[in-house]
């Protein structure tokens, strides 16, 4: 059984040899440690040489190729910003006509030339791929207007937050149009996400999150459905109050399941293991980088012992920082793939 016979069987209930692995995306300066180690020179043998199954291929901002260089949601007033809270280019905006005057991103900029050949090198590997366009609107919008303009606005000026969601959200559908008529069924699962959730709690109150995020999540899961693709969404952060909501729109799998965050644990998870797949679930704020290997391999062996055939073995965040060992990332691969209660 290769990677991808083994995440499509998780993800259609089938039964596995072993539980499935992904490595996650280790940062640049973790790459600069592992890959000497391992003898390899970009991410994907990276993950292939450690057993992932499963390959990332995320469409961004750098496959829109604008000819005058302009990034995308920019106009050409565009200057970095330093933090989330920091006023964005729509701070000030009160009207649809301002709205309307933005230079949305067009689509047609997309070239997914690179995107596609790296879907084909991963899955030559026979690995499940994980692709489309990202689709952060809910991110684009924070930048936009600043996170706590964002949040203001849903209260002082809703029609302004609905128009400039509508118009992001555009973008993003017709852009994965574009790409699953590019890529067809060469990949497997439409993997796209923002993090909605703190350490604590959601960012916003369930009822913003139903009237501004909600019905926007919908139609960018209905597309790829409509395309015979499992998805899956990503969010950091507590977001178990919205869990049943993810399930009734067509959600396939949660990720990363940030094992920290309130009711994210395993066992608070569990009463969702018959309706979704769980990608992540190995604490990467203690258990990772400070514990030992042999306790890296007993908690990811309590995660599978919970959620069961439910479950791919990875981080709790994908992004691996240095601080993890080579030795803990190898306890969590060769724990991932033992055999026991979990699989047949």
């Amino acid at each position: 059984m290769n990677g991808r016979e083994r995440i499509m069987n998780t993800f259609q209930r089938k039964e596995v040899d072993h539980t499935g692995f992904w490595l996650g995306m280790p940062h640049d300066e973790t790459n600069e440690i592992y890959f000497p180690y391992f003898g390899v020179d970009n991410s994907l043998d990276l993950s292939y040489k450690l057993g992932s199954d499963m390959h990332v291929v995320m469409v961004h901002g750098d496959s829109w190729k604008h000819p005058e260089g302009r990034r995308l949601f920019d106009s050409a007033s565009w200057e970095e910003r330093n933090t989330l809270s920091q006023a964005g280019e729509l701070a000030d905006c009160e009207t649809l006509s301002e709205v309307e005057a933005f230079p949305w991103p067009d689509p047609k900029y997309l070239d997914f030339t690179d995107n596609i050949a790296e879907v084909e090198r991963a899955r030559a590997k026979g690995m499940a791929i994980f692709s489309g366009l990202w689709t952060p609107f809910f991110h684009d919008i924070c930048d936009l207007f600043g996170m706590e303009n964002y949040f203001i606005k849903m209260h002082t000026h809703p029609e302004i937050v609905t128009a400039v969601t509508e118009r992001v959200v555009a973008y993003y559908l017709e852009g994965n149009r574009m790409y699953f008529d590019a890529i067809g069924d060469r990949m497997d699962v439409f993997f796209f996400g923002n993090d909605l959730g703190s350490q604590l709690d959601l960012l916003i109150s369930p009822e913003h999150y139903d009237k501004f995020i909600l019905p926007y999540k919908k139609k960018i899961i209905d597309l790829a459905k409509s395309k015979g693709y499992k998805v899956m969404l990503h969010s950091c952060g507590a977001v178990s109050r919205i869990i049943p909501k993810l399930i009734e729109m067509g959600v396939d799998a949660l990720h990363p399941i940030q094992a920290k965050a309130s009711e994210m644990d395993a066992d608070s998870l569990s009463k969702f293991a018959n309706d979704l797949i769980f990608v992540g679930g190995v604490d990467t704020q203690e258990i990772l980088p400070f514990g030992t290997t042999e306790q890296v391999k007993n908690e990811v062996r309590r995660v599978k012992s919970i959620l069961r055939s439910s479950l791919i073995v990875s981080p709790s965040h994908e992004t691996i920082l240095p601080n993890v060992s080579i030795e803990n990332v190898v306890a969590m691969q060769e724990a991932a793939v033992e055999r026991g209660e979990t699989c047949p």
